[in-house]
């Protein structure tokens, strides 16, 4: 019956009666503290804080001191409640502005505040309208100091926030890194006119320039030449005219090229210049297509010469004119490159509509002083970029505009750069990027829904006593499902796709329907078993030579790392023979004769081993049970006999049956009740443990956690170990540091292996030197 009475609607009665459930669109507003709204011509963009009482999974070590018997877990799991701070962002047009307001008093109640900072030309216009509605108190800030602030909190906490278009490309976003230092830069923001922002810091900018010719000169001189008078219409239009049938080009006066200036026949000699000599009528499409060209050429040499003027690189643009169109960010791009001959590029960011809400919103905030934490995107809870061809009709587009989402959660540490990169402005974490190898994503795609039948039950499992688990794991399995899909096709949703991506929109997701910690109970299982086998593989080891013994342990590294639940052939190995173990991780790695890149690598570190010791070694760990007990602690222990310190740096939160820091915190306590290398190590604080600021399979060394990069100072590190395939395969491969660095991991995926030359089970073993480094040693 409903789908009749749809079918009965107009186009329009349709969206206006559209529904607004809380937890998908307005999501835990019950919860919300504070406001803000930017509304402009057509989009209002809502901000607020919310905070988010969700469940993390906590380990508490047992008393070991009375005597255990057979059996006994080494620690207790339980899951907790813990409450986070959120940041909501919402964009809908302004024909929903007031069911919105409607929706958001019906559904607000431990909201404290009184008062809504408001911003945007809309703010006056329907300021009593929310004031009536929301009972709060609206306060106008500034439009450019929150568009300021806007720019500058993204551009910090979103790695992949800005891009270049490239319309004929086969990635059409070319998502680039931002730059530690985010200032100085230059914002272009063409909303009705042009303004020109040289920002210099987080509180000083200045309006260097503008224009009166911008966005609202194309819509106005579009209507009267088109008689059109919605914006994306004209857009629709430019997106299929010929502005060659209305401007005059260099050709149509000299019969070709002018050389001698360097001036090719296509170019643009002037603007709707036959529309004065032609006896005809020009179509709405090529007025439009040449319209559009104009005021972008006009703009983006404008950009371009207070570009050079002030000796700025890194040039924005947003605002209406831009709003994310296809036609507008490649004319833009086309004059850049045109007028700076490539030396310049046009910048443009994901999240340009929101800058405002988050600008008044930090305008709002300022007593708690947001931007002393790092904020991460919570990918479970945002639609992320969404694909605006003009192909689309405008109905289309509205709605594919209409609840757009973002939400960004605080992070419990401040995320910094590791200081032992070797240029942070050029690191790129991930090894590939899915976005432009077509091959690659369609594989990873499937893998991952392949995997997501094991992950819902591993979920389940991971919650035998709580209620409702195979519902919410249904939940988890369905959302997660859907971003695979979006990603199929806009896989330019979330910044550059990769593999590092999939993985923590899969935790997100987890986290969304309460699961904290799927393999907690197979970690705790793995943990207890690994414990018992240590003094046994410890003993073993002193009994080889020092050359035997360098060999065997870095085998017992690559050995312990099979032990990956994140990898679908291991998982299966594990499901099926429980009693698989060290000894037989050893003999699959026998034989692998073709390893990746592993003797000569292997050849050069025990040579430096030959040498005075590290001062200080970080060691970023990867799995529980046999690879951090038998695996890592062997190896660390040798470090220790050599005088070297060491720092353990392990996940902050859970991921797949990677170990956490709290994890390891017990661990290593049990162990230094085993072995007085250890115990003497962390007595003398030659052995630290440390959390990464990380809840991932994979490492992002540009946001680690500020403590981390305090200990690596003060210590003097000269060795970083990064190990398992998410952290020094997929993510950190390229990696270059400043020290030197040994990236291991064994290949437990088949694909990934035969694509870099191996087969399953092959090894990467990859030590380097920096270049001054071996001038040094030679």
């Amino acid at each position: 019956m409903a789908d009749c009475a749809r079918k009965g609607r107009t186009r329009d009665s349709m969206d206006k009666s559209i529904t607004l459930p809380p937890d998908e669109i307005f999501r835990n507003l019950e919860n919300a503290k504070r406001f803000a709204i930017d509304i402009g011509g057509s989009l209002t963009k809502l901000a607020y804080y919310s905070t988010v009482q969700h469940k993390v999974a906590k380990v508490r070590s047992f008393d070991h001191t009375a005597k255990e018997t057979e059996g006994d877990p080494l620690y207790e799991i339980s899951v907790q409640e813990e409450i986070t701070a959120r940041l909501h962002f919402i964009k809908f047009e302004n024909t929903y502005i007031e069911t919105c307001l409607d929706f958001i008093k019906d559904h607000l109640v431990n909201t404290e505040t009184k008062v809504i900072k408001a911003t945007g030309g809309g703010a006056y216009k329907f300021k009593e309208l929310i004031e009536k509605k929301l009972r709060l108190k609206v306060d106008k800030e500034d439009e450019m100091t929150c568009l300021i602030k806007g720019c500058n909190f993204v551009l910090r906490n979103i790695p992949h926030e800005a891009f270049v278009y490239a319309k004929h490309a086969d990635s059409e976003f070319r998502f680039q890194n931002t730059h530690p230092d985010i200032f100085p830069y230059l914002l272009i923001n063409i909303g009705s006119g042009v303004s020109i922002v040289k920002v210099e810091s987080e509180d000083k900018f200045e309006r260097i320039g503008g224009s009166s010719i911008g966005g609202g000169t194309f819509w106005g001189l579009g209507a009267l030449l088109t008689k059109t008078k919605r914006f994306d219409e004209l857009l629709q239009l430019a997106s299929r005219g010929q502005h060659s049938s209305v401007d005059m080009l260099v050709k149509d006066i000299y019969g070709g090229a002018y050389s001698s200036l360097g001036l090719t026949g296509d170019l643009i000699a002037s603007s709707f210049g036959k529309s004065a000599t032609t006896d005809k009528e020009f179509s709405k499409e090529d007025m439009a297509k040449s319209l559009l060209h104009m005021i972008s050429n006009d703009i983006g040499q404008l950009a371009c010469l207070y570009a050079r003027l002030h000796n700025l690189s890194r040039v924005y643009f947003g605002g209406f004119f831009i709003r994310g169109h296809p036609v507008t960010m490649h004319t833009i791009t086309y004059s850049i490159n045109f007028f700076t001959k490539g030396e310049v590029q046009a910048l443009f960011l994901r999240h340009e509509g929101y800058l405002g809400a988050i600008g008044a919103f930090l305008k709002g905030a300022e007593e708690d002083n947001p931007n002393q934490y790092s904020w991460g995107e919570n990918y479970a809870g945002s639609s992320g970029l969404m694909s605006v061809s003009p192909d689309l009709n405008p109905m289309q587009r509205a709605r594919s505009g209409t609840f757009d989402m973002l939400e960004m959660d605080r992070l419990e540490r401040q995320l910094v750069n590791l200081p032992l990169l070797q240029d942070p402005s050029s690191y790129v974490p991930d090894t590939v990027d899915l976005t432009e190898d077509a091959l690659a994503r369609e594989y990873w795609l499937s893998c991952f829904e392949d995997a997501l039948d094991g992950v819902v039950k591993r979920a389940v499992a991971s919650q035998p006593d709580l209620p409702q688990a195979a519902e919410r794991a249904e939940k988890f399995r369905q959302k997660y499902l859907h971003k695979l899909q979006t990603l199929r096709h806009q896989p330019f949703a979330y910044g550059s796709l990769t593999v590092r991506s999939l993985l923590d929109t899969r935790e997100h997701c987890l986290n969304e329907f309460n699961f904290p910690d799927p393999y907690s109970k197979v970690k705790q299982k793995e943990n207890d078993v690994a414990l018992k086998y240590f003094q046994k593989v410890v003993m073993s080891l002193e009994k080889l030579s020092w050359e035997q013994r360098q060999f065997a342990l870095v085998k017992g590294l690559l050995a312990g790392n099979v032990f990956d639940w994140g990898a679908k052939a291991i998982s299966d190995v594990l499901e099926s023979d429980p009693e698989f173990g060290f000894e037989e991780a050893k003999r699959q790695l026998q034989g692998k004769n073709k390893n990746l890149t592993t003797t000569r690598y292997f050849c050069s570190f025990t040579f430096i081993y030959l040498g005075p010791p590290h001062k200080c070694a970080l060691f970023f760990v990867d799995n529980s049970g046999i690879d951090i007990i038998l695996g890592v602690f062997p190896f660390v222990r040798e470090l220790l006999c050599r005088g070297t310190e060491v720092v353990l740096a392990s996940n902050s939160g859970p991921a797949l049956n990677d170990v956490t820091n709290s994890e390891l915190q017990i661990l290593t306590e049990r162990i230094a009740a085993m072995d007085s290398v250890i115990q003497t190590a962390l007595k003398e604080d030659k052995l630290t443990l440390v959390q990464s600021g990380s809840s991932s399979p994979c490492l992002d060394l540009s946001r680690l956690d500020k403590a981390l990069a305090t200990v690596v100072l003060e210590r003097h590190t000269d060795l970083v170990v990064i190990e398992g395939m998410g952290r020094a395969i997929h993510t950190n491969y390229y990696a270059m540091l400043n020290c030197e660095s040994l990236k291991l991991a064994v290949i437990k995926n088949s694909w990934l292996a035969e694509r870099l030359g191996g087969k399953i089970f092959s090894v990467v073993f990859k030590y380097e030197v920096p270049f001054k480094s071996q001038e040094l040693k030679q």
